[in-house]
């Protein structure tokens, strides 16, 4: 038993060091200010109709509480996603293997360390709910109570049943790479949206229960709960200031105790499972014995233990370089003629589409074939541009992460124009967005949308800019793939702000969503942010 939490608390302390934990954890500050605008603030997180709750303890705790409940099951299950493969492609797990630790043991410390690397980050938002309260001042007692039992009974369980899943993808094949990121998105999505409804399965997310108290205490001020409005969770754009009524906070009953207890109970046995058919990194049981080559392109990129077969990029001199003997007898490159950008800039697309199946090809043939088939008005811009641009989601997320998670960083850190590199990736990334959104293009130009075929560019340049800047950053592509898809299903569902494609058009036809300069803003801000860290990491290696 000691030497199962000393290997839970170990792995945490190892995720707490990564740069994804502090995006996250940084995340969790601005959505507990997020949750508790301002009155004069023009958005809300939680409200019944036109009204709100006083921010007192049991109100801001309940909404920050519900708010890291739903969002942080989301951010929180990428943070925890690798805690398997990172023991197989660090070599830990072969050491695990020759040691006597089950393979429940080993999936218990794991499922333990996510929860307590999910768990911090509620701890963060507490205590960003204790600071918003005393500066909002509309209660300045704070009750530890009432502040931190929605944490206890409404976000943890939730986020042990999101450490839990993380882990069950991690063990199966198919789902431990990129599919399962995409995949986990839109249970998330599920989960959130079908969880407030009062008859979801063990009271899905906890929060009808909140609402029936909420109404109680609204009646009990002589307001009629049917009269406000319905309750709403979730970022809500406002006209007007909320008028607010006290709420002091609810007493579960033994019934939702209970289901918050099976929601629990769910999450260890969801976690543990995979110790029927885990192989606990045996060669002679693991995918280790697999071909390579055999291995999606996600796959490998997830799975570090085999280096893939990366077409290798000719590293070209700058004139008048010195031409170092360090590596002895080793041949130098072949130096060829002609303009080494162009050569650089062929050599990435190499790399960026390796492993990519034949019918991942034929999804692009369709979707062009269907955009030149419908007008514009009636489904290019809504529907198939949305599609072409979700399509290559998994290939997008390898900008800015590859050389790191290859172990080749270090080599091409030998290469004089950091800068070019770095240039010629985006490019592999724009031409790669181009290509998938080809067919909406077409149809645009020949239906003479101008203003759509801008928008149009503009997301094409915003995309591949927005991949690789959290690439460099995080040298991860999870990191991506959850900033991604919120902004892509926002902008599906209509959510105007959050539209870089122009794909949601105004009672004028034109695109209603980010306007050009702050899409050209963005992608120059994006790509500044890639080559200064690029630069940062050439000076400190």
């Amino acid at each position: 038993m000691r030497m199962l939490f000393r290997l839970a608390v170990a792995d945490f302390w190892d995720r707490v060091r990564r740069p994804a934990y502090a995006v996250i954890l940084f995340a969790a500050v601005g959505l507990g200010y997020l949750a508790t605008p301002a009155k004069e603030a023009g958005w809300v997180v939680m409200q019944v109709g036109d009204y709100r709750g006083a921010y007192n303890s049991a109100y801001v705790g309940m909404v920050v509480a519900l708010a890291g409940a739903v969002w942080l099951s989301l951010g929180g299950f990428y943070v925890v996603r690798n805690a398997i493969s990172r023991d197989e492609s660090t070599g830990v797990g072969r050491l695990l293997a020759a040691t006597p630790l089950s393979n429940l043991a080993y999936l218990t410390s794991k499922f333990l360390s996510s929860v307590l690397v999910l768990g911090s980050m509620l701890g963060v938002l507490a205590v960003t709910a204790v600071v918003m309260q005393l500066a909002r001042g509309e209660a300045t007692t704070v009750d530890p109570v009432d502040l931190l039992s929605p944490f206890v009974l409404i976000a943890l369980p939730i986020m042990a049943f999101t450490a839990a899943a993380a882990l069950l993808f991690e063990a199966i094949p198919f789902l431990r790479a990129g599919l399962g990121n995409v995949l986990w998105f839109f249970i998330w999505a599920f989960i959130a949206i079908g969880g407030q409804s009062p008859n979801a399965p063990l009271g899905g997310i906890g929060v009808h229960q909140v609402v029936q108290s909420l109404g109680d205490s609204m009646k009990a001020q002589g307001i009629d709960p049917s009269e406000a409005g319905e309750f709403s969770l979730g970022l809500t754009l406002v006209s007007k200031p909320l008028k607010t009524f006290e709420w002091t906070g609810f007493d579960p009953s033994s019934a939702y105790l209970l289901t918050r207890c099976v929601l629990i109970l769910i999450a260890v046995a969801l976690a543990l499972v995979p110790a029927f058919w885990f192989p606990r990194f045996d060669p002679a049981r693991g995918r280790e014995l697999q071909d390579p080559s055999a291995q999606s392109a996600d796959d490998r990129t997830e799975d570090k233990s085999t280096f893939p077969a990366m077409p290798v990029v000719a590293i070209q001199e700058e004139p008048g370089a010195a031409r170092s003997d360090t590596f002895g007898n080793v041949p130098r490159a072949q130096v060829k003629l002609g303009n080494s950008a162009v050569r650089l800039l062929v050599g990435e697309v190499r790399v960026l589409l390796q492993g990519i199946p034949l019918w991942w090809w034929a999804g692009v043939l369709t979707l062009t074939a269907v955009s030149q088939m419908v007008t514009p008005a009636t489904g290019v811009t809504r529907i198939l541009l949305p599609l072409a641009w979700i399509w290559p989601v998994l290939i997008w997320s390898r900008l800015g992460t590859q050389r790191h998670e290859h172990g080749v960083e270090a080599i091409l850190g030998a290469y004089p124009a950091a800068h070019r590199r770095v240039l010629a990736e985006w490019g592999a990334g724009l031409l790669l967005t181009a290509v998938a959104g080809i067919g909406p293009a077409l149809r645009m130009l020949t239906g003479s949308d101008g203003p759509g075929l801008l928008h149009w560019f503009l997301g094409a340049l915003f995309i591949p800019s927005f991949a690789l800047a959290l690439g460099m950053l995080s040298r991860t592509h999870r990191l991506f793939q959850a900033a991604y898809l919120p902004l892509w299903y926002g902008t599906v569902n209509g959510i105007t702000p959050l539209d870089f494609m122009g794909a949601l058009r105004g009672p004028d036809g034109l695109p209603a969503g980010m306007s050009p300069a702050l899409l050209i803003g963005a992608t120059v801000v994006m790509l500044a942010t890639a080559f200064a860290t690029t630069a940062a990491r050439r000076v400190a290696g």
